[in-house]
């Protein structure tokens, strides 16, 4: 079984800490790479290809500034933003456009977006 590649590129540190300490003891999910540097991340997602980028989301209301761009150039990869101060995750992937979805903000819904697989093909 192949793992999800996972790039965390979290603040504050106490969220990424808290991301990390979720999915790090996950079989099924590698954690290639993480920072806390927002001017880090196009490079590390360029170095490091991973299937999922977790980054910080300040507003629901607005996508994160660079999911736009990255999502552009890496289409295959998907983003799960977080916004600590409303307990509040949104799921981003690309398809002709950039689409996304709510997602419970528990172990349980972050674990369940890294695990599955968004239509990329309209049925």
């Amino acid at each position: 079984m192949q793992k999800v590649r996972v790039l965390v590129a979290n603040r504050p540190r106490l969220m990424k800490d808290l991301v990390l300490a979720t999915i790090g003891d996950q079989s099924d999910i590698e954690i290639v790479g993480e920072t806390e540097d927002e001017a880090e991340i196009t490079e590390l997602v360029e170095r490091t290809r991973p299937d999922y980028l977790i980054i910080a989301q300040e507003s629901r209301e607005s996508r994160p500034a660079l999911s736009g761009f990255l999502l552009g150039r890496y289409p295959q990869m998907k983003i799960l933003a977080l916004e600590a101060d409303r307990n509040s995750c949104t799921f981003y992937w690309a398809f002709v456009d950039i689409r996304s979805m709510r997602v419970e903000s528990s172990e349980q819904g972050i674990l369940s977006v890294l695990r599955s697989k968004p239509e990329l093909v309209a049925s």
